[in-house]
């Protein structure tokens, strides 16, 4: 995750409730809590690894409950990182904000 993308921490009288979680500090995705919307700025909450202050995104895809939020852009080829582990690997360039999910993420579980 890069610098820029890190929110302050926040006043905990004044804290808003998160629309993502990144179970990793090295997480390259994050996972939806509620149906995220297009064109909307996001916050999310870092369970491990200190970064009280959470993550932002702006959404650009209809991301739904569950599914995968892009954190940061992504490379053809390049790992997709959830838990602290390489879950598969990007099969086009993804963008910040962008739902990740069988469209653009294979599984190097069967890799030749």
């Amino acid at each position: 995750m890069s610098i820029d993308q890190q929110v302050p921490p926040a006043d905990p009288a004044k804290a808003v409730r998160p629309a993502f979680l990144v179970h990793d500090p090295g997480d390259s995705v994050g996972i939806a809590v509620e149906d995220l919307v297009p064109g909307t700025a996001v916050v999310g909450h870092v369970l491990t690894g200190g970064l009280d202050g959470g993550v932002r995104v702006q959404v650009r895809d209809a991301i739904p409950l569950g599914h995968k939020v892009a954190l940061r852009p992504l490379q053809p080829g390049e790992a997709v990182v959830e838990y602290g582990e390489i879950i598969g690997e990007a099969t086009r360039a993804i963008e910040a904000g962008e739902h990740v999910h069988i469209h653009n993420l294979r599984s190097r579980r069967w890799a030749r």
